[in-house]
């Protein structure tokens, strides 16, 4: 049974992939524009207006993320006399180097600047500067990328490196032997 499941999932994981890579095809086609070494770990929702995106090269966009482009809201306005004519529309810029974490939803009018990133379940309505993390519900600015770096280092996890090029080795290594360490409550 579990051979039958694991083949189940690896042509799912293909099919996926494909569906994947044609939408987003289907979207550079429409002018979404993507710079080089952009890495989509699932195809982001890039809205009904592809053509406003521009992601910057060796940016990395994790799973479910969701680019909004103009404001569907407008329907309830719409039908105000005053407001009939309304309509709001924004692109959105992601600089080079930037990364963008899992169920991030990112909204008109917002640019990310170079070697951002942005943590993961962020709604980001407000553009950010270059060589910053931002994350929250509103995004808002958390620290600098040299400040995250330095985390970084004090929590980095050493293992032998060479056993990245075999995915199973690192897996068993990491789980006998990553301490049982887990932040404090605050």
């Amino acid at each position: 049974m579990n051979f039958l499941y694991r083949i189940i999932l690896k042509i799912h994981t293909i099919c996926v992939g494909l569906r994947d890579k044609a939408y987003i095809e289907i979207c550079k086609s429409r002018g979404l524009k993507v710079g080089k070494d952009v890495v989509f770990i699932e195809a982001p929702k890039f809205g009904s207006e592809p053509y406003l995106i521009e992601i910057g090269d060796r940016t990395k966009i994790t799973a479910n993320c969701t680019f909004i482009n103009h404001d569907g809201a407008m329907y309830v306005i719409r039908s105000m006399e005053k407001y009939h004519d309304v309509r709001n529309f924004g692109r959105i810029k992601i600089g080079k180097n930037c990364f963008i974490g899992n169920n991030c939803t990112i909204l008109p009018g917002v640019e990310m600047g170079d070697n951002c990133i942005l943590g993961a379940g962020s709604v980001l309505n407000s553009s950010t500067p270059p060589n910053s993390v931002f994350a929250g519900t509103p995004a808002r600015f958390i620290c600098t990328i040299e400040e995250y770096g330095d985390k970084a280092l004090k929590n980095n996890v050493m293992y032998p490196r060479e056993l990245e090029d075999i995915r199973p080795n690192l897996d068993a290594y990491i789980k006998q032997n990553l301490p049982h360490n887990y932040k404090p409550v605050k």
